[in-house]
């Protein structure tokens, strides 16, 4: 009775704190991202740590490894220890590399694999964060909720964007520039810590626990947190018993069996997670890494404020999920889904004949992203949502870690393409050429919603994805 006793739940304190709780992760990545990218020019500088280029360029890529291998690793750990030991044990990790990072002392061979190593820390922190807590939020939010409160948190990337990006500029151009750099490491950190004590107060899964026969420990955290709902005020309704779900719970899966799960029972499913994970990544990096070099090298753009530009971009982009995502759960998933990655390609196709024409220059072009992101942020965080609740509980924080890696992979072509686009900015015909691959990338990710899309508007998880464990008659979910 688990899940029915969880979706009966109205909006409650508890509720909120649970996602200020876990919802941070995304902040913190987007701060990561925000703060390295600012700081990576600095690091070049004699009086901070006189890196070379290429050790600069090599601190990001160090961080997105770290994050492939912390969603694989701790993914795993999720679906076998429990979500609440792992959201718990990755902040700490995280934590852990942000302030080591702060601690390099200089450009030795000592000093630069010290520094990679703490980035590469930091990446596997917040790649863990992405398997154990979108998992945990699924798991423990009524239905009802569940999109526009996905979509929601994972839109919240673009506000640590924000952070970053003021941050930095009060450390980087009103502090000394060895000092500046690492405090601007030490801002995540800062946050983590003020949700560390939420997290450790958070109740486990009780979805979790029954899955894994742990029966006691699953009725004591789910009246935990119909207490909490009923002290707001709440007056709990009977619970409906045409929803009982028998299981049995059996052994965790490993990468192996996760795969043949994935790709033999759910073959569908798995191709509409992926392409919408690949699709979204391969926009989002192809743009987000190069704008900057759009902005100076196309519209002379002194490099000094176009990081200024990117508050306007985070700004759509964090607009879009928070002001769409109720419409996930009310229009419906599949057209939502499929609408939000459709008309970004569209506009996105206008806005690079736009650019071509060369009628846009840079204030225009940053409106351009804006709207266009508005729409694709909330397509981008809705590919996270639905990889995290069309497969079942008991291999889930495992298939959001693989599809996570796998669209990071692709993700990587993306800046590496478009910057040998953009070049010295001497043929825009190049980069609008890149601008409609990115459009047509984008659509691809649509029409497939639209044909393997999965209707989990207000549907339990169980009823959406049955689990393996299941032994009801219920039917179970295929393709």
């Amino acid at each position: 009775m688990i899940p029915a006793r969880i979706d009966r739940l109205s909006w409650s304190p508890f509720h909120t704190r649970m996602i200020l709780a876990l919802g941070t992760a995304w902040v913190l990545d987007g701060l990561e991202i925000t703060i390295a990218s600012a700081i990576g020019p600095v690091l070049k500088e004699e009086e901070t740590l006189h890196l070379s280029s290429t050790a600069v360029g090599a601190i990001a890529t160090v961080y997105l490894l770290g994050e492939v291998f912390g969603a694989l690793f701790f993914g795993r750990l999720s679906d076998k220890l429990g979500r609440k030991n792992l959201f718990v044990v990755t902040l700490g990790v995280y934590l852990a590399g942000n302030a080591l990072t702060a601690l390099t002392w200089g450009n030795d061979a000592l000093a630069i694999t010290f520094l990679y190593l703490t980035r590469f820390i930091a990446g596997a922190g917040i790649g863990g964060e992405y398997a154990a807590i979108n998992s945990a939020i699924d798991e423990m939010m009524p239905a009802k909720y569940r999109g526009r409160v996905d979509i929601g948190v994972n839109g919240t990337y673009w506000g640590g964007a924000i952070l970053g990006t003021l941050g930095t500029f009060i450390l980087l151009d009103h502090m000394d520039l060895n000092l500046g750099w690492r405090l601007g490491f030490l801002i995540g950190p800062v946050i983590g810590l003020c949700i560390w004590n939420l997290r450790r107060h958070l109740p486990e899964s009780p979805r979790w626990l029954i899955m894994h026969g742990r029966e006691a420990e699953a009725e004591e955290n789910i009246r935990q947190i119909e207490e909490a709902v009923e002290a707001s005020g709440q007056t709990l309704a009977p619970v409906d018993e045409s929803k009982t779900i028998d299981i049995r719970p059996t052994e965790s899966h490993g990468y192996l069996s996760l795969l043949r799960v994935l790709f033999k029972q759910l073959p569908q499913r798995s191709v509409l997670g992926a392409t919408l994970m690949i699709t979204q990544s391969f926009l989002y990096n192809a743009i987000f890494f190069t704008y900057t070099l759009v902005l100076t090298n196309f519209y002379n753009v002194d490099e000094t404020k176009a990081p200024l530009y990117l508050i306007a971009f985070a700004v759509g982009n964090l607009a879009g999920p928070l002001v769409l995502g109720h419409f996930f759960d009310v229009v419906g998933r599949r057209k939502m889904i499929s609408g939000t990655y459709l008309l970004s390609a569209v506009l996105l196709a206008i806005s690079a004949v736009m650019f071509n024409a060369g009628i846009l220059n840079a204030m225009t072009q940053t409106i351009a992203w804006c709207i266009i992101f508005f729409f694709a942020s909330a397509g981008a965080s809705s590919a996270y949502l639905t990889v995290s609740e069309i497969f079942p509980l008991e291999i889930r924080a495992q298939a959001i870690a693989v599809f996570f890696a796998i669209a990071q992979c692709f993700g990587a072509i993306g800046p590496v393409f478009y910057g040998w686009l953009i070049g010295e900015g001497e043929d825009p015909g190049k980069l609008f050429i890149g601008y409609l691959i990115g459009a047509a990338v984008m659509a691809i990710g649509g029409v497939v919603e639209i044909f393997l899309g999965v209707d989990a508007e207000g549907k339990s998880l169980e009823d959406v994805a049955t689990p393996l464990s299941a032994v009801t008659s219920r039917p179970r979910a295929t393709g």
